[in-house]
């Protein structure tokens, strides 16, 4: 099958063309805006910016997503935790992360009183997105096709964490 170029441009212009829907849907405001109750961390957006990577003011402040295969936590498998990358707070310990083949770490569970959920309906769906019970940073989003024992799986920004490792015993 040979591909014209009237095809390639059809094609990438519309790919463009949906990709600044996408981005024109997406919140601007910072979740702590959007999720329901006060943060114990709380920062202005001067600081947060100041503090955060920008990668991580996007993803954490903004609900922005960073691209799949792109962070090197996909790949740790080292015993420890992971915490948010805004505040510090443990969300995730390594015994519960999976590779679940979508680019993104995954776990089928978090720390207790560890994370925050509310509603997502941008992007023309409904989904549960994950926050930072400490400082409303956004994580990412949990969904219900995980492994056992919970069917869960937290589908995480790599750029919302910081991973720390156990004490070498």
């Amino acid at each position: 099958m040979t591909i014209s170029r009237r095809f390639l441009l059809l094609g990438g212009s519309a790919a463009a063309g949906l990709a600044a829907i996408a981005a024109a849907m997406r919140p601007m405001s910072p979740p702590a805006a959007a999720a329901e109750g006060s943060f114990e961390f709380t920062l202005t957006d001067a600081e947060w910016q100041a503090r955060l990577s920008p990668e991580a003011y996007d993803v954490l402040r903004h609900e922005g997503t960073e691209r799949p295969f792109t962070s090197p936590l996909n790949d740790e498998k080292r015993a420890g935790t992971f915490a948010c990358a805004g505040c510090d707070l443990p969300l995730f310990a390594s015994q519960t992360k999976y590779d679940s083949g979508t680019g993104w770490p995954s776990f089928y569970d978090h720390l207790p009183g560890a994370i925050g959920t509310s509603e997502d309906t941008s992007l023309f769906m409904v989904r549960t997105e994950v926050h930072c019970a400490r400082c409303g940073g956004h994580q990412g989003h949990v969904f219900e096709d995980g492994p056992a024992p919970t069917g869960l799986r937290y589908c995480i920004n790599g750029v919302s964490l910081k991973f720390v490792p156990e004490p070498a015993a």
